[in-house]
């Protein structure tokens, strides 16, 4: 409407008439040699009616073609916001996981199109942990228990990922518990597996060793990124806790030991928490199509974009995602084909979306629960398989900043519809 206005507007003005009249200079007074200029109409009609009209039929044209360009422009340009609120979505139970499988968390796909899990079984250590996979119609087979670290007797495998020759690298968080024993012991494991349960062969090598809280891994350009999640030797001025990102040549044919300190050639990042009621630093980890490195900072909720040069070094690193109201803390993350960034918010029992844009969405909470009806049950990593989301329920975690409240059965894996599913359905 306000164009309509401004075109009404014009068709009023002087300069619209000039397109039907034109000037001349006239003698003033008479005088040849003084001149004035003055507006005469093209034809003989007389001008004011001819204005008049004139004025009539040009607004009316100049109507219709700024209606015209303003219909095709709102039907070639996407709305310039998008809505501040997605629907909430209740999250169905995908299946429920053996005995021997308690406490569920890192996951990836294999080639044959499999949903890989590991399990660090924190929850009841009587059980071995172990790696299973499961098929598109949720049958569940132990794939191999992880071999043990020798001064704990346990594995505690967390985030897992594949590199280009089927080998599953693992980081193997012995620091988890809080144990003297496993302080300072965790592994990045490379395993190759031929078989499956008990007759699977396991062929395992140390890629680095003496990690305080490794946590997630991926594998990019040929090497292997991998968050240590707490770095208490590195005593900051602040107070505040220190972790970062460490990149590993998967190729290195000693284990690398490491110092959880700055002074770690590997270490390519570090960052603080300033969340002093949630100390725990980076957690999940992933890249995005132009090869962008992203970082959730637990404690904080935020989600931290780098960007990296060709030897995999960080170039610059932001905060490029916070809303507090909608993702309170980051544990797994993952991409989907279009670039949104799916986050477990662990501590809230929530699952939130960034749209490549950065707006933080959250789309599915569930209240304290033991799962059984698909409920989140407390979020540990997401992935997305089949065209859907899928998340693990870690529930292993209690606390007054915690929605879960207890460990109980059954273990679970929920899921999820994709958003832009969602947007495409209900058009």
């Amino acid at each position: 409407m306000s164009l309509v206005l401004k075109a009404i507007e014009i068709s009023r003005s002087r300069r619209f008439g000039s397109l039907f009249s034109r000037r001349v200079n006239r003698p003033l007074d008479g005088k040849p040699d003084r001149l004035r200029s003055t507006t005469v109409p093209y034809t003989t009609v007389p001008a004011r009616p001819f204005a008049v009209a004139a004025r009539f039929f040009a607004t009316i044209l100049l109507v219709s073609v700024v209606v015209f360009v303003s219909a095709a422009a709102a039907s070639d340009t996407p709305p310039l916001q998008m809505p501040m609120q997605m629907p909430m979505q209740t999250p169905k139970l995908f299946v429920e996981l053996p005995d021997y499988c308690p406490t569920p968390d890192g996951m990836a796909v294999d080639a044959e199109g499999n949903l890989v899990v590991a399990c660090p079984n924190y929850a009841d250590q009587t059980k071995p942990a172990c790696v299973v996979k499961i098929d598109k119609e949720g049958n569940v087979k132990k794939w191999f228990d992880v071999p043990v670290l020798a001064d704990t007797g346990l594995a505690c495998p967390m985030g897992i990922a594949f590199g280009p020759a089927g080998e599953l690298y693992i980081c193997d968080n012995q620091g988890w518990k809080g144990t003297p024993e496993g302080q300072f012991k965790g592994r990045l494991l490379e395993c190759r597996v031929e078989g499956m349960g008990e007759e699977a062969k396991v062929t395992c090598r140390t890629i680095a060793e003496g990690l305080e809280h490794p946590n997630g891994v991926r594998f990019h350009l040929g090497k292997l990124y991998v968050t240590n999640s707490l770095m208490s030797r590195e005593n900051d001025p602040s107070g505040l806790l220190v972790s970062g990102v460490y990149c590993f040549d998967p190729g290195t044919k000693k284990a690398i030991a490491v110092t959880n300190t700055r002074k770690d050639p590997e270490l390519v990042w570090s960052v603080l928490t300033y969340n002093r009621d949630c100390q725990y630093g980076l957690d999940g980890i992933a890249f995005d199509k132009a090869g962008r490195m992203y970082l959730g900072n637990f404690g904080d909720g935020t989600i931290l974009r780098a960007e990296l040069d060709k030897s995999g070094n960080v170039l610059t690193c932001e905060t490029w995602a916070k809303d507090l109201k909608n993702l309170r803390t980051t544990d797994g993350i993952c991409f989907d084909e279009n670039d949104n960034l799916y986050i477990a918010d662990f501590s809230d029992n929530a699952i939130a979306v960034v749209r490549p844009d950065s707006r933080v969405y959250r789309i599915a909470r569930s209240p304290d629960s033991d799962g059984a009806n698909g409920e989140l049950d407390q979020p540990g990593e997401p992935i997305v398989w089949n065209g859907r989301l899928y998340v693990t329920c870690f529930d292993c975690v209690t606390g007054p900043d915690k929605v879960n409240t207890k460990h109980d059965p059954p273990f679970t894996i929920t899921t999820l519809d994709l958003p832009d599913q969602l947007d495409t359905e209900s058009h």
